[in-house]
């Protein structure tokens, strides 16, 4: 919260003081609470991008962007926190200086940010960003560059998410399902993704052994999802074998117990009824 004591000057100084001392507090929380080291941890702009697959960038020129859209850095993940506040007095000088301004009036130039998804990463301009925050505003202004990759960036909060998305793009790659089947396909564990990834690609090799014919990863995938998945998880909605995991991860797991019991590749209801009844038994 911003105060004022008619001394910019002094105010400045307080404005940085209570930014260190919140930074210091949420990591006392955080190891009070047992929560992950990455919760307070910059997001890192390559590690994402890396995890979810550039394919291009696009210059979006200035635009106002929301504070708390800002998760990441390009290269000063260090001197920062999640929520831009300073991690140590290094900073003090010039973080003093840019409040100091901000405080007399002065203009203050648009940082620079890339956006991935809905997410913004700064370029250039993190000590604006933690000054901004820190006098209580709600957007800044952006020199903004897009950049557009593979998968979404949907879901991402802390660094270790981005194993996840990494997983699922190495799983896309390989069956590169598209539409209403890529946004059903959704796994929580990344592992299961290389898992799931073997599983359809021997599914694939069967059905081109029966039809004696070669078929492309993106059609394997289609008929796959079609002919596969869509009917196998219907009969597990039926048998109320879902539970509280995702559809996907109820099919991983009864396809896997399908043929440790009874060594088939079938689908049916006797299949279906002896999953069950070894669940329940």
């Amino acid at each position: 919260m911003r105060r004022d004591t008619g001394f910019p000057a002094a105010d400045a100084e307080n404005d940085f003081l209570r930014a260190r001392r919140g930074q210091v507090m949420s990591r006392l929380a955080t190891w009070l609470r047992r929560e992950p080291d990455d919760v307070n941890i910059m997001l890192p702009f390559h590690e994402v991008v890396e995890a979810l697959g550039m394919l291009g960038e696009r210059r979006l020129g200035l635009q106002t962007v929301r504070l708390d859209s800002i998760v990441g850095s390009v290269d000063r993940t260090r001197d920062f926190d999640r929520r831009f506040r300073p991690t140590s007095a290094r900073v003090r000088e010039r973080w003093q200086r840019l409040a100091l301004a901000a405080r007399r009036g002065e203009a203050v130039p648009p940082i620079e940010v890339y956006r991935v998804g809905d997410l913004h990463f700064v370029q250039d301009g993190h000590h604006r960003v933690s000054v901004a925050h820190a006098l209580g505003l709600v957007v800044i202004d952006a020199y903004v560059t897009e950049v557009v990759t593979r998968i979404a960036a949907h879901g991402i909060r802390h660094r270790g998410d981005l194993i996840v998305k990494d997983y699922r793009r190495l799983f896309l790659e390989r069956v590169p399902l598209a539409g209403e089947a890529r946004t059903a396909v959704l796994l929580s564990d990344p592992w299961e993704y290389a898992e799931l990834g073997e599983h359809v690609e021997a599914w694939g090799f069967r059905l081109m052994q029966d039809e004696g014919t070669f078929l492309d990863r993106p059609t394997v995938a289609h008929r796959w999802y079609a002919e596969e998945y869509v009917p196998v998880v219907g009969m597990l909605r039926q048998a109320e074998l879902v539970g509280d995991r995702t559809e996907t991860e109820a099919y991983l797991w009864v396809a896997a117990e399908r043929y440790r019991l009874i060594r088939t590749h079938r689908w049916d209801q006797d299949v279906i009824d002896t999953i069950r009844s070894t669940r329940h038994g």
